[in-house]
């Protein structure tokens, strides 16, 4: 067994590396630093869109002996714009995008409609210019001006800063008026998208996130590219089973929210959109009390969804995106820079890539390696191993056979040659000629026939 003091430590060697390349493959990205409100709200963002509903108005003034009122529409342009703003969430990655039926609602009116509220917009702006009582106002303005067209539309301005015409496939009714959905769609390719969940599997206390652009968050002190930053407030579930005096079920909840707030996803923990922010709770004294907003569940968004054929499907950029954020947040800054740049490429006016790709690059120095990447090369190694350590252990306990000596059959035990000895009872050379024959043994007979005749005497 001489062999084996040198096969069975090799032995032990080779499968210590194949033990290793198995614990070194198995080792993954871990992003447990990173908290689940942090995860959430980097995933959110690129999905969530700042939409403006809205309709423009012309105007023409008759009367030219009033230069005050021309010159105050001279000021607007001769125009008034109805409407406002919102939130929403692409949820295709073709695009598809659910917000709010009231945030789109100032480019669904009738012209009639619409120009009624522009007049009336007017006719507060005339009143409060001279000081006199709106009714006063209103029936001077209706004497002398009248509409030249309405113009509808719809922008959705996606993070990125990219500003593009939205168009309304499913539309449901403002708050008032019934289930406050609507369904638009963006021409895209691989954008960025949230996965709607199920409201049926909500529970009182679940936390949530609200997502969206709150006006009470824009500010002349903030830069203009600020405005296409999304907030995010935490909160809980406050009550399930609520409905509006329509019987609409709604969701109440208590993150802070204000206007602007409106069509913005709600989010659960597993980043999916269970409900849409709709409207705020009464005001008190005048003043917007947080922590009393509702949203449309989920499952209610979904019947427009389907009345408008949107798929809830995710997109290559998604995938790659979430990659990279583990990869990153695990300190495998090299391998995060090649999925972040592969966003780039796929969908370059992502909101957060160019700031990953930087701090992926300024970080590379310190990035861990990451073992996954070597499979094939561990792969290879393994099996060579194995091969290694089935050959020493064959070479270390086979055991050689004894092959036999053939011996002839016939054989005998050589005698070595000798001098001829005589018998015991060899005759004599009795006549002394030197050999012994016939005469000696003629001798020998007759000396013992005397020795018998003699004896017979006695």
């Amino acid at each position: 067994m001489k062999r084996a003091l040198f096969t069975i430590p090799l032995c032990l060697i080779l499968i210590g590396v194949m033990v290793t390349s198995f614990v070194l493959l198995g080792v993954k990205p871990s992003s447990t630093n990173i908290s689940q409100a942090q995860k959430l709200a980097e995933y959110t963002k690129p999905a969530v869109v700042r939409i403006l509903g809205y309709s423009v108005v012309g105007w023409q003034f008759n009367n030219p002996y009033d230069p005050e009122v021309e010159a105050i529409l001279n000021q607007l342009n001769y125009q008034s714009v109805v409407g406002g703003s919102g939130s929403g969430a692409i949820i295709s990655s073709d695009g598809y995008i659910v917000t709010n039926a009231h945030v789109v609602e100032a480019a669904q009116m009738e012209d009639e409609d619409i120009a009624n509220a522009a007049f009336d917009q007017l006719v507060t702006i005339i009143a409060d210019y001279f000081q006199v009582d709106y009714d006063t106002a209103y029936d001077y303005m209706l004497t002398y001006t009248q509409y030249t067209g309405i113009q509808k539309v719809i922008k959705v301005i996606l993070p990125g800063g990219d500003i593009l015409d939205g168009e309304v496939k499913s539309y449901g009714a403002p708050v008032n008026e019934g289930k406050d959905v609507a369904v638009l769609k963006i021409e895209g390719k691989n954008l960025p998208t949230l996965k709607l969940g199920n409201s049926d599997n909500i529970q009182n206390q679940d936390n949530i996130w609200v997502s969206g652009y709150p006006a009470a968050a824009d500010s002349d002190l903030l830069s203009p590219d600020s405005s296409l930053v999304s907030s995010m407030n935490a909160g809980q579930i406050s009550a399930t089973d609520k409905k509006t005096e329509q019987g609409s079920p709604v969701i109440q909840i208590n993150a802070a929210a204000t206007h602007g707030n409106s069509g913005g996803p709600v989010i659960n923990e597993k980043g999916e959109i269970i409900g849409l922010l709709t409207f705020r709770g009464d005001t008190v004294n005048g003043q917007e009390v947080q922590g009393f907003n509702f949203s449309v569940p989920v499952n209610t968004v979904k019947e427009f969804t389907n009345q408008a054929g949107a798929k809830n499907t995710s997109s290559n950029t998604d995938k790659l995106y979430k990659e990279g954020l583990e990869l990153y947040w695990g300190g495998y800054y090299n391998n995060a820079l090649e999925k972040f740049e592969a966003v780039q490429r796929l969908y370059p006016n992502h909101s957060e890539i160019k700031k990953f790709i930087t701090n992926s690059e300024q970080r590379a120095g310190d990035s861990k390696t990451l073992w996954s990447d070597y499979k094939t090369i561990f792969y290879i190694v393994d099996g060579v191993a194995a091969l290694l350590i089935l050959l020493l252990l064959v070479f270390t306990f086979a055991r050689k056979r004894n092959r036999p000596v053939a011996v002839p059959a016939a054989a005998a035990p050589q005698v070595p040659p000798s001098q001829p000895t005589i018998p015991e009872n060899t005759i004599p050379d009795l006549n002394g000629d030197g050999k012994i024959d016939v005469q000696d043994i003629l001798l020998a007979l007759q000396e013992q026939q005397k020795k018998q005749q003699k004896k017979d005497d006695e």
